[in-house]
């Protein structure tokens, strides 16, 4: 499988394009804004053969990302977080052209969690739920993408869910809201905690990263997968298979 990587200086880029060998794949094109020897400026500037994209930039690189991939018929494994309303929007429109596989979090784990997460908040309709998360002080976006993924998995079985981010001043807590949570310091990879509290019990699901060469085995699978796939918008729970 030939793979062009898109934000290939990057921290996850770089990861990416260090285990395509152990997932036999190649390296078709390096694609950053940076630039430099060996690196395209722009991905319009490749016009190579390839099978798949894999994308770990910045949510500005998205529409000449998407206009590429449907131009020359390349499924996209969108990686990146923080993306607007109108920027999902988008996604959602190149998908009737091209297979787009898109996830705030390429962790299996993370998928694997958010599942649990629809089950706990089935099963305890109720409770209390609040998302903690915790990132390195560099992360740009907050609350994280995951945090998102994970209270939209609430918010499925408790569509009526308001979502809260952070707390101040004076006023109770409302039963409908889901409270969100963001930390940044130090080095921290990844952490993402929901939390379901009754006056009873809490439970406590958890999922912590310790290396980022995970996100980039997941984008690695998910392209795998979406090479297979007719168009469609794609998500890890796809990846996973039926519950």
């Amino acid at each position: 499988m030939r793979v062009i990587v898109n934000g290939a200086l990057g921290r996850m880029g770089q990861q990416v394009c260090r285990l395509l060998e152990e997932y036999s794949c190649t390296l078709a094109a390096a694609v950053d804004q940076a630039g430099g020897e060996g690196v395209y400026a722009k991905i319009s500037d490749y016009q190579g053969e390839a099978d798949v994209v894999i994308d770990f930039s910045n949510p500005a690189t998205l529409p000449e990302l998407l206009s590429y991939c449907e131009v020359k018929g390349l499924p996209l494994v969108e990686a990146t977080t923080g993306f607007s309303p109108y920027e999902m929007e988008l996604l959602e429109q190149g998908a009737k052209t091209v297979p787009i596989f898109q996830s705030y979090n390429m962790s299996l784990g993370v998928a694997l969690l958010a599942r649990l997460v629809k089950q706990a908040a089935a099963i305890f309709g109720g409770c209390d739920v609040e998302i903690i998360e915790a990132h390195h002080n560099r992360k740009a976006d907050a609350p994280s993408g995951t945090a998102l993924l994970l209270a939209d998995a609430v918010r499925e079985k408790r569509p009526e869910a308001e979502y809260v981010f952070g707390r101040y001043g004076q006023g109770k807590r409302q039963p409908n809201e889901i409270g969100i949570h963001a930390l940044r310091m130090g080095n921290v990879v990844g952490e993402h905690e929901v939390i379901f509290a009754t006056d009873n019990q809490t439970i406590s699901l958890k999922h912590q990263a310790h290396d980022r060469a995970l996100f980039a085995e997941g984008a690695l699978a998910a392209a795998s997968f979406i090479v297979q796939q007719p168009p469609g918008l794609y998500h890890m729970d796809d990846l996973l298979g039926p519950n």
